[in-house]
């Protein structure tokens, strides 16, 4: 019944209604919350934060929003403007923090997208602690959070996955992921039908050669069935221990978390 309803319905209400799943079931939202949503200028937390400005007035939880745009000095092709006029017709008030990606790297050392990544979250974290926010909503896939779990399991040897709710030791805050449910293709379908994608800007670096040898060795053997990735996704929740959710107890680093 559920694949049923995923085939026909529009990319948006699958949006929408996969989003709110994953909120309710994971629980990622709560009553008073202030959420810092970290906006790239991509497709995937671009329309993150229409979901989430669109559910507010459905999930009968009141919630406080804000976007982050950490630009960085390596990347001017975000079309900011585009961004800001999103936000701005969701009702989301908009910041944009430029920081020193490549210029913090030690002699001799290379950019590349682990780095980055950190010194993006170190950024969203001190903002949100220092704003007052208690959530940061991340724009993390399905997709990435697979193909997170067999890279970390084959470059690793550990099994840990990119969880969708995470709560912090050492700070008052949680990491969500609520497109956890969802497919990339239906977040590139729903940008599209909501004119999202033409305004949307990708990293120069691309994605790194690792995640992408697995994103394909994925499609593969799952022949990039949906219902596959679903029950694969399951998987990860079925065991002693739910990889999906971490309630204080921050394992360590997860790989190719730029979004």
């Amino acid at each position: 019944m559920a694949n049923r309803f995923i085939r026909r319905s529009g990319a948006s209400v699958i949006v929408q209604k996969l989003g709110a799943k994953a909120i309710f079931e994971r629980k990622l939202i709560s009553e008073g919350d202030r959420i810092l949503i970290a906006v790239s200028g991509g497709k995937d937390s671009t329309v993150m934060a229409w979901l989430l400005a669109g559910l507010r007035k459905h999930l009968k939880i009141n919630y406080e929003l804000e976007a982050l745009h950490i630009s960085s000095d390596f990347c001017s092709c975000c079309k900011k403007s585009v961004l800001t006029a999103h936000l701005g017709e969701w009702g989301i008030p908009f910041t944009d923090l430029p920081v020193q990606i490549i210029g913090r790297l030690k002699e001799g050392r290379r950019m590349n997208c682990y780095w980055c990544s950190t010194q993006r979250r170190t950024e969203l974290i001190r903002y949100a602690m220092e704003k007052g926010f208690n959530k940061i909503a991340l724009g993390h896939h399905l997709d990435d959070i697979i193909e997170t779990f067999f890279m970390n399991m084959t470059g690793k040897g550990v099994l840990s996955a990119m969880p969708m709710y995470l709560a912090y030791r050492k700070y008052p805050l949680s990491l969500i992921r609520p497109l956890g449910y969802l497919e990339e293709r239906q977040i590139i379908a729903c940008a599209e039908e909501q004119n999202i994608l033409k305004g949307s800007c990708t990293c120069p670096y691309g994605i790194n050669s690792g995640r992408r040898d697995i994103r394909e060795r994925i499609a593969a053997f799952t022949g990039n069935s949906g219902a596959v990735k679903r029950r694969i996704l399951a998987a990860l929740s079925s065991g002693a221990e739910d990889l999906l959710v971490d309630e204080g107890e921050h394992r360590g680093t997860f790989y190719g978390e730029a979004h």
